[in-house]
């Protein structure tokens, strides 16, 4: 199949919603996380992200289902949210979240570049925190900046390659992370949903068709696109 999209963290929240969607475009979706996607049509192939050797241990299967170079599309969207600040966060946890944020991307992205055609694309989910902060996330914050920088230097360094890259950055999304970094408290996400111009938290769905549009366009090639529905500032 020509249409192949691969992802991490597709088991839930934006990773999930956009693997359906492509799905529903006829790509042939291939899903790396621990937790296995609840999508029959797509492939799950197992991966613990956190530690630094997985990519070594999923590259045979990866090669197994693209043994040519083809059309890829790529979504790094698996990610770690710790609660911390810049004045408690310890060495071990913002080495944990780096590796799963920003170090697995681009242990991923060498993986595949070398199968990726003319078209395909390289596509990082970032956040609202990639180009602002909040406090209490302190690891979270300098990830998603990082991830950012690493988008753009991968724009730069594929020139003339036909692969095009783009960082998509939703804000307040309703997902299990979010949810679980509120408490699950409704009145902490309603406070978060009042924080956009539209009332409400974005859906993941919005999200996927946000990456699907990028996927093919390569005019966004070295973007961040916010969508976040307008965020209000203060």
């Amino acid at each position: 199949m020509d249409k192949t999209l691969i992802i991490t963290g597709g088991s839930r929240g934006i990773g999930l919603a956009t693997a359906r969607l492509f799905i529903r475009h006829g790509y042939r979706v291939i899903n790396l996380s621990r937790t296995r996607i609840p999508v029959e049509e797509a492939m799950h192939v197992p991966a613990d992200l956190s530690e630094p050797g997985w990519c070594r241990q999923v590259e045979d299967r990866i090669r197994e289902h693209i043994p040519v170079r083809c059309r890829l599309v790529v979504v790094h969207n698996a990610g770690l949210l710790h609660k911390d600040t810049a004045l408690n966060v310890t060495a071990e946890t913002l080495e944990r979240v780096l590796q799963v944020n920003l170090i697995a991307p681009a242990q991923l992205s060498r993986l595949l570049v070398p199968l990726m055609d003319k078209g395909s694309a390289i596509l990082y989910v970032g956040s609202t925190l990639a180009e602002r902060a909040a406090a209490n996330s302190c690891s979270y914050v300098v990830s998603k900046h990082a991830l950012a920088g690493l988008m753009r230097a991968t724009c730069q360094d594929l020139a003339g390659s036909g692969i095009h890259t783009a960082c998509v950055c939703p804000g307040f999304t309703d997902t299990e992370m979010l949810r679980e970094h509120a408490g699950n408290d409704e009145g902490v996400l309603g406070g978060l949903a009042s924080r956009s111009a539209m009332g409400r938290l974005v859906d993941p769905e919005e999200i996927a068709e946000i990456l699907y549009f990028c996927a093919r366009q390569p005019a966004v090639n070295g973007t961040v696109l916010h969508a976040n529905l307008g965020q209000l500032e203060g």
